[in-house]
């Protein structure tokens, strides 16, 4: 009798999520404690007893073990959901947000202090500036770094971001790009057009601050230059 419940329950969850109330929600997460037994009341008397899902995670785990029906290794699950819960709403605080190369500059020269490698970091933006995503990649090489487009594009792909930043270091030198810097941003504009992704800046952090593509208007002609649809135009004129 209970298998058929639970099973209907999971069947419901699987096509109807924002459907499902709280008691419900909480009814399901219990089946992975309590694994032979109706959950439904429990999920009730929970409810009742502290007031709202959220209090029934904040709550110690010795106010849950006096809940009939709720052992300590219940109480252990619940208190471990909840501990789980917080940690994720205090990582979604401090996402990086990004809202001009200022900030991401302060940001990275900062991040970047101490590096003996070069490295190569992807950050990928939402509309808001907000970080999704990052992706460094490194040759374990204190004076270059080399990726293959194919990998940048796959994670572009993968990730679909709204706009990317890209960053990368010089250790123990000027922050000046070098010629192959150069062709690297052009090939990155490329990539993100053919992505349908805003490239918003290029920045390098070296020993006497940063360089911004963006800022000194050298990425705003890339845009021009290496675009997919003004390449095609180029070559059809």
């Amino acid at each position: 009798m209970h298998e058929g419940h639970r099973n209907r329950m999971l069947e419901r969850l699987m096509r109807d999520q924002g459907g499902l109330q709280e008691h419900e929600l909480l009814e399901i997460l219990l089946y992975n404690a309590i694994p032979r037994k109706n959950t439904n009341a429990l999920a009730h008397t929970l409810l009742m007893t502290f007031g709202s899902i959220e209090n029934v995670f904040k709550a110690e785990m010795e106010s849950l073990c006096e809940v009939e029906g709720i052992g300590p290794s219940t109480a252990a699950y619940l208190k471990t959901v909840g501990i789980f819960c917080t940690q994720l709403r205090e990582k979604e605080d401090r996402k990086l947000t990004f809202r001009n190369s200022k900030e991401f500059s302060d940001y990275l020269v900062g991040h970047f202090d101490g590096y003996e490698k070069e490295v190569l970091e992807i950050y990928c933006l939402d509309s808001r500036g907000v970080v999704q995503a990052c992706k460094r990649y490194t040759s374990n090489d204190s004076n270059r770094v080399s990726v293959a487009p194919e990998r940048i594009g796959k994670f572009l792909s993968i990730n679909q971001p709204y706009a990317v930043v890209v960053a990368h270091n010089h250790v123990g030198a000027p922050c000046k790009p070098s010629a192959a810097d150069d062709k690297f941003t052009a090939n990155m504009q490329i990539i993100c057009s053919i992505n349908n992704i805003r490239f918003n800046d290029h920045m390098v952090v070296g020993e006497d601050g940063y360089y911004s593509y963006h800022l000194t208007g050298k990425l705003q002609q890339m845009r021009v230059d290496f675009s997919v649809n003004n390449i095609i135009m180029g070559r059809m004129a």
